[in-house]
């Protein structure tokens, strides 16, 4: 979900093994709404992408281990429920909402299925929506430093893709901004920076892959959960190109389920010179974590 003018945020996984072209949606293989488990596009997908398996660090997180961290920080992971789990290595979650692709644009129901690592950062994000009654799927992916995406109209139509240095950095960002929603402990490695923000419910957060560095701020509310993630770290895609703007998700609210914090939603919102633009809103069915690839 790049941009505007992305019907189904989507991309090529690139690299070897790369997965054949997305069936048409109305396979059975491919199914959606009603499946038990994710599309077997999605599944094919993760095979193909070859990500290692198994914990980064078993040991649990303890309190010394978020002494170092600003306050505003610690009370965030505390409330994220961190300590005395181990470090979460992978997330897998399925999502449901709607989606558009104009600010003035009609709203068009949306699925989608994502599986996120923690040890070097990647994400695989398919998502399918229906548009005036025509079906889009697409790839949303960030492997081995590389963002890419791809977004197809009946499964065979290509009508979005691009990769480049300005897709490997919006693509970064999404994985921390994921990661600071869903699963956190993943974020508590060498290559994320934490600082305090501006006041107490704030921090900001920076996270470095392969030599590229992205940035967030995450604001707090009063018992330490995040109610907003922005970054100034993506590109929208615009009619007349990529061009960097500020990038929002605010948090509907906050359940528990299985013992973990859950959000109940968050949008998806560019800040554009013509004014915000909401282009998506997602709410997880499941978020399942340390999942093995199929």
């Amino acid at each position: 979900m790049t941009g505007p003018r992305s019907a189904a945020a989507a991309a090529d996984l690139g690299g070897s093994g790369a997965p054949p072209r997305p069936a048409g949606t109305g396979c059975a293989h491919d199914s959606w709404s009603g499946a038990e488990g994710p599309p077997w596009a999605f599944v094919h997908g993760l095979r193909a992408a070859d990500l290692p398996a198994g914990s980064v660090d078993p040991l649990p997180v303890t309190e010394a281990d978020l002494a170092h961290l600003p306050r505003q920080a610690q009370r965030y992971l505390r409330f994220m429920g961190v300590i005395g789990r181990p470090r979460d290595w992978s997330l897998r979650a399925h999502l449901t909402g709607r989606f558009r692709l104009t600010a003035d644009g009609e709203w068009a129901p949306c699925e989608a299925w994502q599986y996120s690592w923690g040890g070097e950062p990647a994400r695989l994000f398919r998502m399918r929506m229906t548009v005036k009654g025509v079906p889009m799927t697409g790839w949303d992916t960030y492997l081995r430093g590389r963002g890419r995406m791809r977004g197809t109209v009946l499964g065979l139509v290509p009508v979005v893709r691009g990769s480049g240095p300005r897709f490997d950095t919006s693509e970064l960002v999404t994985w921390l901004n994921d990661a600071v929603l869903m699963a956190p402990s993943m974020l508590l490695g060498p290559g994320t920076t934490w600082s305090a923000g501006p006041d107490d419910r704030s921090f900001d957060v920076a996270l470095t892959d392969r030599g590229r560095t992205v940035s967030a701020r995450v604001l707090l509310g009063p018992n330490g959960a995040p109610r907003e993630f922005w970054t100034d770290d993506r590109y929208a895609d615009l009619p007349g190109g990529l061009v960097r703007a500020r990038w929002r998700t605010p948090v509907e609210g906050w359940t528990e389920v299985d013992g973990r914090p859950r959000m109940t939603g968050a949008s998806a919102i560019w800040e554009l010179c013509g004014g915000p633009f909401r282009y998506a809103e997602l709410s997880p069915v499941t978020v399942e974590y340390n999942i093995p690839l199929p």
